[in-house]
């Protein structure tokens, strides 16, 4: 084999080894690249107890029980399925029943995801844009008051979407 030949086949061999780690990782990392998962997708997927992952959503209105100390339950919603979760913390100073919310933990063996962790949105106008996205994929996104859609394109631009 002449030189200019082993060194297409060193080329050949780096570029398909390379491919394969490249589809080895997308292979492992296919179901937790997704930010959140909506309480209709973990009923779909049926999620595993003990399994960590982030729970995006609506908060429900009239689910905020507060319990003793820091402990509070809440009950989180796509309009289409309900997670019932609880929390021990200090809740965001933003946290409010009909907002979007995305909660990071595991469901236990009843059901109920306990969450870490929970996130809620930054301003009146600011709803993540994968509880938007999910909402609108599902037919529920709001309208704003004037009947035009309430996000725009400027806020879609820059990654805002306005309930």
């Amino acid at each position: 084999m002449t030189r200019k030949q082993r060194r297409g086949v060193m080329i050949g061999g780096s570029v398909i080894v390379l491919m394969v780690a490249g589809l080895l990782v997308l292979t492992a990392l296919r179901d937790t690249i997704v930010f959140f998962h909506t309480p209709s997708d973990i009923q779909a997927k049926k999620v595993q107890p003990g399994q960590r992952f982030r729970l995006g959503g609506l908060v429900q209105d009239g689910s905020i029980k507060r319990g003793t100390g820091t402990d509070v339950g809440f009950a989180v919603t796509d309009k289409g399925s309900t997670i019932e979760v609880t929390y021990r913390g200090i809740l965001p100073d933003l946290f409010r029943e009909g907002q979007g919310v995305v909660a990071e933990g595991k469901i236990d063996d009843t059901g109920i995801f306990r969450a870490d962790t929970v996130l809620a949105k930054h301003d009146e106008n600011y709803m993540p844009p994968e509880v938007a996205k999910a909402l609108k994929e599902q037919g529920l996104w709001q309208h704003g008051k004037d009947g035009a859609p309430a996000a725009t394109k400027s806020d879609a631009a820059n990654g805002v979407a306005k309930p």
